[in-house]
């Protein structure tokens, strides 16, 4: 029913494939982007023109409250749909396939979860990204240590803030996991993985614990940083 394009060693795949799993609709996974190139083809710059991963292809027909085939992105065939930017597919699924639980339906509560799916975006993951590619990508002889520390200093105020966040509410959006876990679920995996001391964040870790139980984590959070 769904198609998934994207090396499962991103971030933003794995996003996807932790929703999809949640929602419990099958999926396949087809390896695209970084070794596997597949990306800059001209048969995947069609379904997503900026060439990056992951690329969404639903193929399960209409829409909840549509009476033709879904519209609004171009076809892959036969009425298929084609989605692209991580955090729009988590809320695609969510809301397809979730709603009222994944994906809350009170309004001030969808735009509560909206808004740390956005900050993940938007502030936690270009804080981390280069203390993850230089601890993770980068050989020890070739690491930019500057750019390491100014990661870790620009990342671990947003942790703060999430503990705090976190020292009030059961999970991101209140008392009930929504699709505003799944983001910040694969960054904090991220960067718990990273080799590297840092400090306590009881909040946090209480959480994340609550969240590497879900068994539609299974084949996300249990994969190496790669």
């Amino acid at each position: 029913m769904l198609e998934i394009w994207g090396r499962s060693s991103s971030l933003n795949v794995r996003k996807v494939m932790w929703a999809a799993q949640e929602v419990g609709v099958p999926f396949e996974r087809i390896d695209a982007g970084w070794n596997y190139g597949i990306v800059d083809t001209p048969e995947y710059r069609r379904m997503n023109p900026n060439g990056l991963v992951p690329t969404l292809i639903d193929r399960g027909g209409l829409d909840r409250d549509a009476q033709s085939p879904q519209a609004g992105a171009p076809d892959a065939d036969n009425g298929a749909f084609l989605l692209w930017e991580s955090n729009a597919i988590v809320r695609y699924l969510a809301a397809k396939y979730s709603l009222g639980g994944l994906y809350p339906e009170p309004l001030r509560a969808r735009f509560d979860a909206e808004r740390w799916m956005d900050w993940q975006q938007t502030a936690l993951n270009p804080a981390g990204r280069d203390a993850f590619v230089q601890l993770i990508r980068t050989s020890p002889e070739r690491r930019d240590k500057a750019a390491i520390d100014a990661s870790i200093a620009a990342t671990e105020p947003l942790h703060t803030l999430l503990d705090d966040h976190l020292s009030r509410r059961e999970f991101m959006a209140g008392e009930r996991f929504t699709m505003a876990d799944i983001p910040i679920g694969v960054e904090v995996h991220r960067w718990f993985g990273l080799p590297r001391e840092r400090p306590a964040r009881p909040h946090i870790e209480r959480w994340y614990k609550t969240v590497l139980a879900r068994p539609a984590t299974e084949g996300v959070l249990d994969l190496e940083l790669v």
